[in-house]
């Protein structure tokens, strides 16, 4: 009897498991569905490769995909050293203490902030303060606070999950702390490493409060090459900011071919997830 009843058991908590399974694969498939036949129509090569003008009659969004390029990149420049380099000293170097828990702490309470304080601070101290304006140079500096916890977590995580044989053998054979780490811990870790990268940058495509206030809204190409270099210090709304603004106009079939751009850069950003940490582990092993 108990052996019927514990099988029972087991075989309805099975059902919830696949219907909970079924139910978010089925919700993930009526979104992609519902804004893949919605944005279609306006997807065209002008679409991604002309901006919006009145003159000449365009409604494009390659500016905006420019822009968040920009971001993207930037952002990642300036946060990753930060991140590995503070998760690599904490695990590593810092004696665990108050130190350590302070740190923790100080990470875990800005992960938990909402984005648009962020975009408050950033407009007021990077864009008033230091006097760099609403530009894409504002928004990556508020962005590169907001990720920093999000690369500082996974990067710990993927150093504690290395085997401390690993360290111990190297020590053993007379490798320095810094050495050991360069050439066995981080290689191993990498792949946890990549994977914080990458999720911080679904969060970079996906923000919008805090670049609305710091960012702003500009859409135009750059004009000459120099351009592309001063770019950083002017206005730049990314694909989400454009999104936002057509919402807000109404235009609903411009924003929901943007939609399912954003929805295409995350699969993009998945799939590249997925075959850089394959190959790595693959490489790692060899």
């Amino acid at each position: 009897m108990r052996e019927r009843k514990r099988k029972r058991k087991d075989s309805f908590l099975y059902a919830l498991i696949y219907l909970s399974a079924a139910l978010a694969v089925g919700l993930l498939a009526v979104i992609l569905l519902y804004v893949f036949t919605k944005g279609i129509g306006s997807i065209s090569i002008g679409f991604l490769t002309q901006v919006k003008s009145t003159l000449r009659g365009t409604n494009g969004i390659a500016g905006n995909i420019l822009n968040t390029i920009y971001i993207i990149f930037l952002t990642l420049l300036f946060a990753s050293p930060l991140g590995i380099g503070s998760a690599i000293y904490l695990n590593e170097y810092a004696k665990p203490g108050r130190f350590v828990r302070l740190v923790e702490f100080t990470t875990q309470t800005l992960a938990g902030i909402p984005s648009i304080l962020f975009g408050l601070f950033g407009m007021l101290f990077f864009g008033g303060v230091l006097d760099l304006g609403y530009s894409i140079l504002t928004g990556c500096l508020t962005l590169t606070l907001m990720i920093l916890p999000l690369i500082i977590g996974n990067t710990r995580e993927a150093l504690r999950a290395v085997p401390e044989s690993y360290r111990q053998g190297a020590a053993g054979m007379g490798a320095t702390k810094w050495y050991m780490i360069r050439t066995i811990l981080l290689p191993s870790a990498m792949p946890g490493i990549i994977t914080g990268l990458i999720l911080s940058v679904g969060r970079i495509v996906g923000e919008s409060a805090a670049l609305l206030f710091t960012a702003g809204s500009g859409y135009m190409l750059p004009n000459s090459v120099k351009g592309y270099f001063s770019k950083i210090f002017e206005s730049g709304g990314t694909l989400t900011i454009e999104l936002y603004l057509n919402m807000a106009k109404a235009n609903y079939e411009a924003a929901f071919g943007i939609a399912l751009v954003l929805l295409a850069i995350v699969f993009f950003i998945n799939l590249l997830t997925r075959v850089v940490i394959g190959k790595w582990s693959k490489y790692d092993k060899n």
